[in-house]
C-alpha cells in the first residue's frame, strides 16, 4: 500500500492520463488496439518508474508467433497483469472479477484494453464471457486469465485452479501459454519503498492438439 501511495503522489502531475484513457477506451473508432495498448503501456511505465519497480521477462521466444492465445499466470496481487502487459509486446487484454474492476486505475486499464469482466457465481454470465473469449481469441486476440481466480497472500505459492478456467481456450482451439510470476506480490503488498524486481516467465505454449 505504501508504494501504491507513492505511485499516485508522484504521478499527480499526470493525472490527466486517467480521463484520456477513459476517452480512448470509449472511442475505438479513433484509436486502434495498438494505439490504446501503447498508451496503457506508457501509464504502466510511469507507474513503475515512480514506484522503483522493474520487471524482467524470460521466454518471450516461447510465445506463439501468429494467432490468438490465452495466457494463464499464477496470481499474486494487483501488479500481476501490469507486469505481463509491460513485457508482452503485442496487444493483449485481461479477464477480471467484475467486483474488483471498478476501482480507480483498474477500471481505466480494463476499459482501455477492452477487458472482460466476469461476475463470480453467475453461471449464465460466465458462459457468455467464455463464448466471447473463444470468439475473440479465434479471431487473433490475446488474453490473460488468472486460473486461481484470485490472490490470497499466497506470495510465490501456486493455488488450486478454478474448474472451467481453460474452457475458452478449448472452445476456440487456441494455444494455452503458461506464465509464471515471481515476486510480483512484493510491489504493492510489502510495506516498503525499496527497489523491487519482479519476474515474468513465459513457458512453452501448449497447442490445442495436446
Amino acid at each position: 500500500m505504501l508504494r501504491f501511495i507513492q505511485v499516485i503522489v508522484c504521478n499527480l502531475p499526470r493525472i490527466y492520463m486517467i480521463p484520456v484513457m477513459a476517452y480512448r477506451a470509449k472511442h475505438p473508432e479513433k484509436y486502434s488496439e495498438e494505439e490504446r495498448y501503447a498508451y496503457a503501456n506508457l501509464a504502466v511505465s510511469r507507474m513503475m518508474k515512480a514506484g522503483h519497480i522493474s520487471t524482467k521477462a524470460y521466454g518471450t521466444q516461447n510465445l506463439p508467433k501468429e494467432g490468438g492465445y490465452i495466457m494463464f499466470p499464477n496470481h499474486q496481487g494487483k501488479f500481476d497483469a501490469l507486469g505481463i502487459i509491460h513485457t508482452h509486446e503485442k496487444p493483449c487484454s485481461v479477464v477480471i472479477d467484475e467486483a474488483k474492476s471498478h476501482t480507480l486505475l483498474v477500471q481505466q486499464f480494463v476499459d482501455i484494453l477492452h477487458g472482460k469482466r466476469m461476475v463470480k457465481n453467475d453461471l449464465r454470465q460466465s458462459v457468455k464471457i467464455i463464448k466471447e473469449l473463444a470468439e475473440d481469441t479465434a479471431a487473433g486476440k490475446k488474453y490473460i486469465i488468472f486460473p486461481e481466480g484470485g490472490y490470497f497472500h499466497n506470495h510465490n505459492e501456486v493455488q488450486e485452479f478454478k474448474p472451467g478456467c481453460f474452457k475458452s481456450a478449448m472452445k476456440a482451439k487456441v494455444p494455452i501459454v503458461p506464465v509464471v510470476l515471481v515476486d510480483s506480490y512484493k510491489v504493492f503488498e510489502e510495506w516498503s519503498l525499496r527497489k523491487v524486481t519482479t519476474q515474468v516467465h513465459y513457458l512453452p505454449y501448449i497447442p490445442y492438439e495436446e
